[in-house]
């Protein structure tokens, strides 16, 4: 399991695609991580990594 954070988001919902049960938009376009301070569990972070590669912003980070 791992933490993951999202700083600096640009708002292009790649993320939301890629990873929808880890990743949502709030009322601002701004992605966040529904997990909050809790680890994402294993079978999701594949997806989270895949994410984080493709985020345009860089905005993913993941604490392993």
């Amino acid at each position: 399991m791992a933490k993951v954070k999202v700083d600096g988001c640009a708002g292009c919902q790649a993320c939301t695609g890629i990873a929808p049960d880890v990743f949502k938009m709030n009322d601002n376009y701004e992605a966040y991580c529904v997990y909050g301070d809790d680890d994402v569990p294993n079978n999701y972070m594949d997806d989270v990594r895949t994410a984080a590669d493709i985020c345009m912003a860089r905005a993913i980070s993941i604490e392993e």
